[in-house]
Parts: structure tokens; C-alpha cells; sequence
């Protein structure tokens, strides 16, 4: 595959790695967020019950929290590249089981909470391998925060994007197809993974145990106030602003009096959402800026929650679903960017693991009180609480900036990344 050398191009997309890390991720990275999406639906299907749409969630994402350290402890031990090519080959098998269950009919709650756990598993050394290699894809070193936004990008908005069209594939085909798209689709990512080529690089010599490396790589990002910052805001977005993705069925069915084609409609619009920040945060042409946007993110997606929890109308909650990704997309990407461009390389990839943490280790904890005070109190003023803890991050937050602002223009000046 040759490079291509277009001035209309951004500056990542020149690299030739970075051209084919961006079209095999790019596919399968939807494909995953549809099989995320077409398991809830399907979790619904089985059990029609709120709290069990939580159990899932948490079943997928607890091995984020528990064992992501371990993985940014590999992730800085062993080559990133042979890293993903293992993850993906372990996710490709976990989504053709699925969809052979799905297909003939045998599918079962059991089946799906234990292949949940097994990839939650795999995400938890794939997340922050794929994060941490993002630097070693560019061929100029200026290019590296562009790379960073569009990497950010990506990610977060096929974790919108996906669901969409997985809705809409639901209500068409069902959500076996789903699962077996989702696998057919890691051939891309590990076809593009194995023709990358890069320059011998010497690993660092380990010294310690994974434990003490664990410990290092913690003090060293809370010690340091604007990675706390990111980590933080990032964390209580997670726990409470992604309740939603498990509860948006809910609302489909109950709220909406629809079915599978208005989760996708749905989903359509927070995809378009994260869309339209995405290709704002790509066209930027300095990572000068992005604090404002790390704060706007929590604000938008806030209020978003809340007029969606409160809509009974179906154009109305199209529009509220467009904020909601919108303001996750500007808060994740300009967060990822921010922290990307400050830390130290050596570090990499365990302060990238505590940041998986942070926004997908979460999660599962959000998805089971999401679940569970919806069983109690109903998905609208479980939604209104969400929005709400949104708005108030976003404004505790926003108070600290011009402090942490200065500390971060001075890590700027010193690594050249500024004037």
C-alpha cells in the first residue's frame, strides 16, 4: 500500500502506518460498537429487564477496571504491534462464537454474560496497546497530536457510530448478522496490523515488579494536576453521562412506543453528534485550546441527558441524542489529546491503562446503579440524575482550568510542542 501525498489529507493520514492502522480500525471498530449495541438489544429481548441490561453491561466492562493496569504494564514491556495482532485475533473468535450462537438459535443469558467477560478481557490489554502505538505511527513527530485527535476520534465515534448502524441492521436482519459482521471485520485490523513496518526499537529493560510498576505509573499521574484533571472528569462522565447506552432500549420501547428501528434512529443521532465534533476536533490545527472543549464536552452532554430523559417526542429526543454524542466525543477526544501530548513516553502505556480505566473501567459500575435505580425509580429521573452529576463536573471542573491551563503551556514550551 502506498502512502498518500495529498496536501488535503491531515498530516497523520501521510504516514503510511498511519493510513493503515486508520482503514483497520475504522472498520473494525464499528463492528465492535455493533456488537455492543445488538447485545443489548438482545439481553432486552431475552429478559425485558433493566437491571439485567446493567449486570451485562458490568460483566463487560469490570475486567477494564480490574486488570487494565496489568495491561499498560505489558503495553510498556513488549512491542504494541504484536500486542493487537494477539488482542484481535482473541476478539475475532469471541464474535464468531457469538454469532454461531445467535445463528442457530441457542443463545442463552449465560452464553452472553460469559463471552461479555471474555472480551472485557482482551479489552483490557487491547485498549491501552492501541492508544499507546498511536505515537509510533507518524513519521514526523509534529504530526503526533494530529494523530492523537483523529486516533480519539475514531475510537469514540465508532463507539457511536457503531451502535447506530447496529440498530438499524436490527430491525432489518437481526442481531446475529451484527455479531457476524463484527467478526468478519477484525480481518481488516489484523491484515493492516501485519503490513505495517517499523523501525527496530530497543525495549526498555524492566526492573521491578508488575505491582511496583503499577504503583509507579499511578503516583506519577496523580501527582502531576492536569493529568488528575482528565482522569477525573473523564471517570465521573463514564460513570454516570454512558448510562444511557444501556438504557436506551428502554426508551426505544417503553418511552417511545417503538422498536429496534427507533434504537437505531436513535443511535443514528448520536452518531451524527459525534460526527460533526470529530471532524471539528481533526480540522484544528493546534492542540492550544482543548481545556475549553474538555469542559464544554460534560456541559453538553448534561444537558442532553436530561431534555432526553424528559422528551416523550420522538424528533425532540433525536436532537437531545445528538448533543449527548457531541459533548462525549469533544470531552473523550480532547481529553485523550491533552493527556497524549504531556506525558512521558516511558510511561505510556500504563498512564494510557489508568485513562482506559477511567473512561471504559467505569462504565460497568455506571451501567449496574444505571440498571438498578432504573428497576427502583424509572429510566427518566435515572437519566435526570445522570445529566446532572454532568453539568456539576463540568463546572467544578471548569473552575480549576486556567490553573491547570498554565501547567500544561509550560509542558508545551518544554517539549517544543509550542512556541
Amino acid at each position: 500500500m502506498q502512502a498518500i501525498d495529498s496536501k488535503y489529507l491531515p498530516p497523520a493520514l501521510r504516514s503510511r502506518n498511519y493510513q493503515l492502522f486508520f482503514a483497520g480500525q475504522g472498520i473494525s471498530l464499528i463492528g465492535t460498537w455493533m456488537t455492543q449495541i445488538a447485545t443489548v438489544w438482545l439481553v432486552y429481548h431475552l429478559t425485558s429487564s433493566a437491571l439485567m441490561l446493567g449486570i451485562v453491561g458490568f460483566t463487560s466492562q469490570i475486567p477494564n477496571f480490574l486488570l487494565t493496569p496489568f495491561g499498560g504494564v505489558l503495553v510498556d514491556r513488549f512491542p504494541r504491534q504484536r500486542i493487537l495482532i494477539v488482542t484481535q485475533i482473541l476478539a475475532m473468535v469471541q464474535s464468531l462464537t457469538l454469532a454461531a450462537l445467535a445463528l442457530t438459535g441457542v443463545v442463552q443469558i449465560w452464553h452472553l454474560l460469559v463471552l461479555s467477560l471474555f472480551q472485557g478481557m482482551i479489552n483490557a490489554i487491547d485498549a491501552p496497546a492501541r492508544q499507546a502505538i498511536v505515537t509510533e505511527l507518524v513519521d514526523r513527530p509534529e504530526d503526533l497530536a494530529n494523530a492523537i485527535a483523529i486516533n480519539s476520534t475514531m475510537f469514540n465515534g465508532a463507539r457511536l457510530v457503531g451502535p447506530a448502524i447496529g440498530g438499524l441492521l436490527i430491525a432489518r436482519v437481526g442481531e446475529a448478522y451484527c455479531f457476524l459482521i463484527d467478526g468478519v471485520s477484525y480481518i481488516a485490523v489484523i491484515t493492516a496490523l501485519l503490513a505495517m513496518r517499523f523501525k527496530p526499537k530497543k525495549m526498555p529493560v524492566i526492573t521491578g515488579s508488575p505491582l511496583e510498576r503499577i504503583k509507579d505509573g499511578f503516583t506519577y499521574a496523580f501527582g502531576c494536576p492536569p493529568i488528575r484533571a482528565i482522569l477525573l472528569l473523564s471517570a465521573i462522565v463514564s460513570f454516570l453521562g454512558m448510562q444511557y447506552t444501556v438504557l436506551v432500549p428502554v426508551f426505544a420501547d417503553k418511552i417511545l412506543k417503538g422498536d429496534a428501528q427507533t434504537l437505531g434512529f436513535l443511535m443514528a443521532a448520536s452518531g451524527v453528534g459525534a460526527i460533526s465534533g470529530g471532524i471539528y476536533l481533526v480540522t484544528r490545527k493546534t492542540v492550544v485550546g482543548l481545556g475549553k472543549l474538555i469542559v464544554l464536552g460534560p456541559a453538553l452532554l448534561g444537558m442532553g441527558l436530561i431534555v432526553f430523559s424528559i422528551s416523550r417526542y420522538l424528533p425532540l429526543s433525536l436532537l437531545a441524542m445528538f448533543f449527548i454524542g457531541l459533548g462525549t466525543i469533544l470531552q473523550i477526544a480532547s481529553g485523550n489529546t491533552v493527556l497524549q501530548t504531556i506525558i512521558d513516553d516511558d510511561k505510556r502505556g500504563r498512564v494510557m491503562s489508568i485513562y482506559t480505566m477511567s473512561f471504559l473501567g467505569v462504565v460497568p459500575f455506571g451501567n449496574l446503579l444505571g440498571g438498578t435505580l432504573a428497576d427502583r425509580i424509572g429510566v427518566t429521573p435515572t437519566l435526570i440524575i445522570a445529566g446532572s452529576a454532568c453539568l456539576l463536573g463540568s463546572f467544578y471542573f471548569s473552575r480549576q482550568l486556567p490553573a491547570l491551563g498554565k501547567i500544561v503551556r509550560e509542558i508545551y514550551h518544554r517539549k517544543g510542542i509550542i512556541d
